[in-house]
């Protein structure tokens, strides 16, 4: 695919975000873009909204996958493109519209330019949430034709257009979602002894819960504990009776998110007490670190400097993905693809430049083609 057909697909795919488990209209896109490109060699499968094609090789030893992300978030886009969500509320913030237009370019030139091993390309639905990635994984959709290796890109805002970033071992984070929900008796705001003050517990727990990292967990581990939204009260005149913490816990270590959680729920089970109250805590959606294949992350890079690709190595960050769940069980990596933004992941103003997707079909397709040597 040349340049504007790659940027063609984005586009339509940018104007369909739809949430985890929800991505019907995307699903029907991409099977009718892969019925348009597909030929005897190429097999479909769809499982819950995701879609597996299975590419069969020249002469194969093995099978080779990549995954494709698809969902997207719920933000109302603020970006003013011609081709902006037509969802209200939602948004491919993340960049899963990139994701599977790379996906789709490299699908066809595995079509076009065969190899000797199988491909599968996996487009996985709900990334952001609940997490599709384990149960798609466990999936006999899946398992029938699981890949002996896998690799996936996430775009990145922050590098230049095209550069391709990666590092073996630790990319990506260990990470939890927090919910924490407090009941106790609101009042009103003249007669405080009469009531049990949420908005004062969270906040309390909120300055308390700083301590968890900084004097629970080894300092040479990495861990962060973030409230990044906080409900209370309905007036300025009532004390409230109920309140609401959402935030993540993301670590380096896999054992160091158990212990958070254990000295979380200490903290918890005191302040129920202190404040005479009630706290509920739900962890949400979990996922496991994104670990590189040290061989693999060295072959890739060494792939990307022959295809004439710009490479820069990255750094480990506490970014989470559910693509961990399959590297956990099958040899692969994960790489970041330049796309040179103005704005940041998960902005309502994320503007990905498109240049980069013909570089991230490149450098999917140079890997597939080195792989199946």
């Amino acid at each position: 695919m040349d340049g504007v057909q790659l940027k063609k697909i984005r586009r339509a795919l940018h104007q369909i975000p739809e949430l985890g488990f929800e991505e019907v209209k995307t699903q029907k896109y991409l099977l009718d873009r892969i019925d348009e490109i597909k030929s005897d060699r190429v097999s479909v499968s769809t499982w819950k909204t995701g879609v597996l094609v299975h590419v069969a090789g020249t002469s194969p030893k093995q099978t080779i996958g990549f995954r494709s992300d698809i969902d997207g978030l719920p933000i109302t886009e603020e970006t003013g493109y011609e081709f902006q969500s037509s969802h209200a509320g939602k948004m491919h913030a993340c960049g899963h519209d990139f994701h599977m237009t790379i996906a789709l370019g490299a699908l066809k030139s595995v079509i076009d330019q065969p190899v000797a091993d199988n491909v599968v390309f996996i487009f996985q639905p709900a990334e952001e949430g609940p997490g599709g990635a384990l149960p798609m994984l466990e999936s006999d959709e899946f398992r029938q034709w699981k890949p002996d290796v896998i690799f996936a890109l996430h775009i990145s805002p922050e590098l230049p257009t095209g550069t391709v970033s990666c590092k073996e071992g630790l990319l990506f984070a260990n990470t939890s979602e927090l919910f924490l929900d407090f009941k106790g008796q609101g009042g009103h705001a003249a007669y405080p002894h009469l009531t049990k003050d949420m908005t004062v517990a969270a906040s309390s727990f909120i300055v308390q819960m700083q301590q968890i990292v900084s004097r629970g967990i080894d300092p040479v581990e990495s861990a962060v504990v973030t409230i990044g939204k906080m409900e209370s009260g309905f007036v300025q005149n009532a004390i409230a009776e109920t309140a609401r913490l959402e935030g993540t816990i993301r670590t380096l270590d896999p054992s160091s998110i158990h212990i958070v959680k254990e000295k979380l729920e200490r903290l918890i089970s005191g302040f129920e007490l202190s404040h005479d109250c009630t706290i509920e805590v739900d962890y949400g959606a979990n996922y496991y670190q994104v670990y590189n294949d040290h061989e693999l992350a060295a072959l890739f890079q060494e792939t990307v400097i022959e295809a004439g690709l710009e490479f820069q190595r990255a750094n480990a960050a506490m970014t989470g993905e559910d693509f961990g769940y399959m590297l956990k069980e099958i040899p692969g990596f994960m790489f970041w693809l330049g796309v040179e933004s103005d704005y940041g992941l998960h902005s309502s103003k994320l503007n990905p430049d498109e240049a980069a997707l013909q570089a991230g079909v490149k450098t999917v397709y140079s890997m597939v083609q080195r792989l199946s040597e």
